[in-house]
């Protein structure tokens, strides 16, 4: 009897399953932009994969923080529709504290207020659970959130034990396509890349790879560990532009104005020595710190782009990311403990 009703079950889903030619079928809203190119659609799940400090994080910040305005935030925009407005975010790796954080840091991205919790945004954290009881969790407020629009699992490693066992793999991510079919929702992941390449890791990270609507990579600049790009790796819509973002002095990422990808593998990834003379330099740092000025990461770039023009030498965001790391290797400027740049004078170049 129990075979019979499962046969019975099955002939049910085959006939549901099956397409027919001139039947009408309604195409994936679009949620997620990137200069035009969709990188998230309703029924689809995509992905966001990294090296350790890469600030994967905080560029899925402003993922989150541009669905909850429903604008553009860095290089995102999001259109959710009405009925969908509400966002899941979850967080598997870190602590409670580190957790408010993010969600902060989020909040005040999309202009919103601190002292009020915001209406369409749910943040769960369970660093503490076990990978089945954190699949139970999502699936469970996935299915009783009303309104929910899009989920974000920041660390999908966390729900399988063993990232190298195909049954888990496959079982998680047959999850994410089934949450993301049945509840017309878009679901974001985060996963590492390997150490030793720039894959995703483990069996989950190459099925992340076969099945997602758009994996992006975020990147540290080989130049300046402050600056971190995006680009997808894979993209089932139109390719966008990569871009280029660092973390401002209010924790916030920011677009780097001008940033130039480096297609020419063979260029030099340093400042030459030999391009400006000592009193060159001088001539440029005095102008770029009047009166023992002291900056931060981004004040610094601009101070350096308006000193060193007073000797015309007008440098783009490349340039002058070779520059700072030349000027700090010379020791002809320091960073001091509260992460200051101010000009050492007495410098041997």
């Amino acid at each position: 009897m129990a075979e019979q009703t499962k046969n019975q079950e099955v002939i049910i889903l085959w006939q549901a399953s099956r397409l027919t030619l001139t039947g009408e079928y309604i195409v994936a809203p679009e949620i997620l932009k990137v200069h035009g190119s969709a990188i998230g659609t309703l029924g689809n799940f995509s992905a966001s994969i990294g090296k350790a400090k890469s600030k994967k994080t905080f560029n899925v910040s402003a993922i989150v923080a541009a669905s909850l305005k429903n604008g553009t935030v860095l290089q995102y925009a999001a259109e959710l529709p009405e009925n969908k407005r509400k966002i899941l975010y979850v967080d598997t790796e870190q602590s409670p504290y580190h957790c408010q954080k993010v969600m902060k840091r989020i909040v005040r991205m999309a202009g919103l207020p601190l002292d009020k919790e915001p209406k369409n945004l749910e943040f769960l954290s369970l660093r503490r659970h076990t990978p089945e009881i954190r699949i139970a969790i999502v699936e469970e407020a996935i299915y009783h959130t009303e309104g929910l629009g899009l989920v974000i699992i920041d660390g999908i490693r966390d729900m399988v034990y063993d990232i190298n066992s195909p049954s888990e793999s496959t079982k998680i991510i047959s999850k994410l396509m089934q949450w993301t079919d049945e509840r017309q929702i878009h679901i974001h992941t985060i996963l590492h890349q390997n150490k030793a390449d720039e894959n995703a890791r483990g069996h989950i990270g190459t099925e992340l790879n076969n099945k997602a609507e758009t994996v992006l990579e975020v990147a540290k600049d080989k130049l300046d560990s402050n600056i971190s790009t995006v680009q997808a790796v894979h993209i089932r819509a139109m390719d966008f532009e990569p871009f280029a973002f660092r973390i401002n002095e209010d924790a916030f990422p920011e677009l780097v104005d001008g940033y130039s990808f480096d297609k020419n593998k063979s260029e030099s990834h340093f400042f030459d020595y030999s391009e400006l003379k000592e009193e060159q330099h001088r001539q440029a740092l005095e102008a770029t710190f009047p009166e023992s000025e002291r900056y931060g990461y981004s004040e610094l770039m601009k101070a350096l782009k308006r000193g060193y023009a007073t000797i015309n030498c007008i440098y783009g965001e490349n340039k002058l990311c070779k520059l700072k790391t030349f000027l700090e290797n010379k020791r002809m400027i320091v960073k001091d403990t509260a992460k200051k740049y101010g000009l050492n004078p007495d410098y041997h170049y």
